[in-house]
């Protein structure tokens, strides 16, 4: 049995997306309130005839009339309208990234997550990116250095050894050095 989808145009399914966010901000009428005291002015509150509700994805398929997430998810892959549904999600995301600057937000950390978040920033090459390899060889040169001060010896009266074996015998040779 072939599963049945909501039947609306492109615009239609927008009007539907743009009347769900309508929707979740509640509905409320200003009603006003007798003084409390004798000279005092009547004040008006707000009454909640339908409280606010949290922009979800399941509410928002079920708003469009899907009767299971699975068909809302299909339809978002491989349906007519998968780009607007998508945007119609994106919107939710939008939603939930912006509770991330309330102070409890742990809820819109897992939603996020769910959506495909993730906490680190992976670095994946593309053919245009090039991974360029630094490549550092240490060469040792000169004595090797102690571990320990016990190791050290003074070696007093020791001259050097000339710089090179040419230098050492031209100065061996030269008569005026003799």
């Amino acid at each position: 049995m072939k599963p049945k989808y909501p039947k609306f145009t492109a615009d239609e399914l927008t009007n539907l997306i743009d009347q769900y966010f309508i929707y979740i901000k509640g509905k409320y009428h200003m009603a006003r309130t007798p003084p409390k005291k004798e000279g005092d002015k009547p004040t008006r509150t707000k009454t909640w005839d339908r409280e606010p509700e949290f922009a979800t994805i399941s509410g928002l398929a079920l708003f469009l009339g899907f009767s299971s997430r699975q068909l809302f998810d299909d339809c978002i892959r491989k349906g007519k309208f998968s780009e607007i549904l998508r945007r119609g999600c994106l919107r939710i995301e939008a939603f939930y990234e912006s509770r991330l600057h309330q102070h409890s937000t742990s809820g819109a950390i897992f939603a996020l997550k769910s959506m495909g978040w993730n906490e680190k920033h992976e670095n994946k090459l593309t053919d245009e990116t090039t991974l360029k390899i630094l490549s550092i060889k240490i060469i040792e040169s000169g004595p090797k250095p102690v571990s320990s001060e016990k190791e050290v010896t003074m070696l007093e009266n020791i001259q050097s050894p000339p710089n090179n074996a040419i230098q050492h015998q031209n100065h061996t040779n030269d008569p005026m050095t003799q």
